[in-house]
């Protein structure tokens, strides 16, 4: 099976983002993190071996307390 791919959308505590980017780039799995403008605070990539795989990685990423939402979009 390939690589799965996702984008997931942050909105952090104000403030946070740098933090919470910063923290998130040491997650296994995590390949990219960026602060955004607009309606959502950062945007991460992250790469697994299956969906079992990603959403382990996504709960780890959720365990952050200074995010307060998360939108994950599943690349086809």
């Amino acid at each position: 099976m390939s690589n799965v791919k996702a984008y997931v959308l942050l909105i952090t505590s104000i403030g946070k983002e740098l933090d919470v980017i910063s923290d998130l780039k040491k997650v296994n799995g995590v390949k990219n993190a960026t602060p955004v403008y607009g309606e959502y605070d950062a945007v991460i990539e992250i790469e697994a071996q299956s969906l079992d795989e990603l959403n382990k990685i996504i709960n780890q990423v959720r365990k952050n307390s200074s995010i307060i939402r998360t939108v994950t979009l599943i690349s086809m």
